[in-house]
């Protein structure tokens, strides 16, 4: 029967040798195409976890804030993508639009410029409109907040701050948005509020891990803020709830299943307009209320005439107003550039008295934890610094000496080398010495603490301001519980895969290994 056969030459060669080559050949290549398929399918697995989503786009959808604050007006518009109303880090600012004149507390006061004033809204909201899809007009909410101005009017003349909000509500109404809500919010809402924009900017609620998940970040921490406007300033940042004081100051919110202790306090009147009224009152009554006022704070050759009225008209100030005050008064001011004697008569109207002997307060008698971790500085604190040409990062020292050089200029040099309008700019030495005051004499900041501010005015060209995180408590767009991403599979068959192809690729691998070393020896 043979159990050999020719080569062809004469030479026996056995047969079972052959076939026990070709077995081990074919046996090598099919591992080495299911270790290649494996790795084919974990690659394509994981790409199709990540990449694709198991539902088409439903286009964008629109959100409009009228932030109605003490000096202005501001239109904000937001969009995101519809399928990821309840996910973060997707509402974008796609128009921001400055409504020229005053703040809304002062309609009824001038029917020209009120008249002006409804023009340039109008405008604001035209341009919201055009650049909203027609189809989405009544989709589209629209709210309007109304701030420090409006508390202010509200403690003077309760029934004109009413007739203003019914007046933004008739007109809003008329829109073809859907109207949601106008209303005075509270100095703590604006700070949380605020709070809350700075960190869903900042992605600090949540992130996307590997698997394309909501998650929360790694270490989940959170940046303190702190916005200053025309009337009011606040502040807020997490902080762990101090037994001896109780809860006064502190909100707890649940964003997304997680809580967050949240320290906020705004303070009224410490504005930076209103602040630099009370600065101008304490000049007049220094100077026995002559007529000719010498401020420290405007820049020397700077001179300008003031009414009495527009100093100690204000809520602020009308406590302040001179046994013989006649609101028609003309006063003129004459700027001297002092900034010893500025940052003196700034820090004058800082009630810092009532803290000593406490622990934990800033000023005016209020509780406040120690500031901790960083801080998103915008606004005003952000303008400021931009006028000193200072970036968003810089030393407390770098600070003082660039706002003493600014102080000591001169209005004709600093015309030569600013930009700014004649109206900010007389100003803007008595904001740094403002700032400097509230940050270090008030909320306690030192030279170490203080590196941990940032001050911007927007993070990927949205603004930081408390109307997104407005918009997004009251839309229910940051919901309670995290809401985690619809995934192309479950993470169950998704882990299940990656196993069953891993082991074949180890299993593959392994045995052309073992076939590779038989093959050599």
């Amino acid at each position: 029967m043979g159990g050999a056969r020719g080569d062809g030459r004469g030479q026996a060669v056995p047969m079972r040798s052959t076939e026990t080559g070709m077995a081990s050949r074919l046996a090598a290549s099919l591992a080495l195409f299911f270790l290649l398929a494996s790795v084919a399918v974990i690659i394509a697995v994981a790409i199709v976890q990540v990449h694709k989503r198991s539902y088409e786009s439903a286009g964008l959808r629109y959100g409009i804030v009228l932030d109605a604050g003490s000096s202005r007006t501001t239109l904000y518009l937001y969009q995101w993508p519809a399928e990821k109303e309840n996910n973060t880090g997707v509402v974008n600012q796609t128009l921001r639009c400055l409504v020229e004149g005053p703040g809304i507390s002062d309609l009824g006061k001038d029917s020209v410029q009120d008249e002006k004033s409804w023009g340039f809204l109008k405008g604001c909201v035209e341009n919201a409109t055009v650049a909203i899809p027609p189809s989405l007009h009544n989709i589209t909410p629209i709210f309007l907040g109304a701030t420090a101005g409006m508390r202010l009017l509200r403690s003077q003349n309760e029934t004109a701050s009413d007739e203003i909000l019914l007046s933004m509500e008739g007109y809003m109404q008329s829109l073809p948005f859907n109207f949601q809500n106008s209303s005075i919010i509270s100095g703590a809402e604006e700070g949380l509020y605020g709070w809350i924009t700075a960190n869903y900017l900042m992605g600090n609620f949540l992130e996307r891990n590997l698997w394309n998940m909501w998650v929360r970040p790694n270490g989940a921490e959170t940046v303190g803020s702190m916005d200053l406007g025309g009337a009011s300033t606040q502040i807020a940042f997490t902080a762990p709830l101090d037994v001896d004081v109780g809860v006064e100051g502190y909100t707890r919110v649940r964003l997304y299943g997680y809580e967050y202790n949240v320290y906020t306090h705004s303070f009224l009147c410490y504005g930076k307009n209103e602040a630099e009224k009370r600065v101008l009152a304490a000049l007049v009554n220094a100077q026995n209320g002559s007529g000719i006022v010498e401020n420290p704070c405007f820049p020397e050759e700077y001179t300008t005439n003031m009414s009495a009225s527009f100093i100690f008209g204000s809520a602020c100030t009308e406590h302040e107003q001179p046994p013989d005050y006649d609101p028609e008064k003309q006063l003129l001011l004459v700027g001297t550039g002092d900034p010893a004697a500025c940052r003196a008569v700034v820090h004058s109207i800082f009630n810092l008295s009532s803290c000593h002997g406490k622990a934990n307060c800033s000023f005016d008698g209020v509780h406040q934890p120690p500031v901790s971790g960083d801080f998103l500085a915008y606004a005003g604190f952000y303008y400021t610094a931009a006028a000193l040409k200072l970036g968003s990062s810089f030393t407390l020292d770098s600070f003082n000496s660039t706002a003493w050089d600014f102080c000591s200029k001169t209005w004709t040099t600093l015309k030569n080398v600013s930009s700014i309008r004649d109206v900010y700019l007389k100003s803007y030495c008595y904001s740094a010495y403002y700032v400097y005051t509230l940050l270090v004499d008030g909320y306690k900041f030192t030279p170490e603490t203080w590196n941990n501010i940032q001050f911007k005015k927007q993070v990927d060209n949205s603004t930081i301001a408390w109307s997104l995180g407005y918009m997004l408590t009251l839309s229910n767009m940051i919901p309670a519980e995290a809401k985690l991403l619809r995934l192309p599979m479950d993470n169950s068959v998704f882990a299940g895969l990656l196993f069953i192809f891993s082991s074949l690729a180890i299993l593959s691998l392994m045995f052309l290994i073992i076939s590779l070393v038989r093959a050599c020896y």
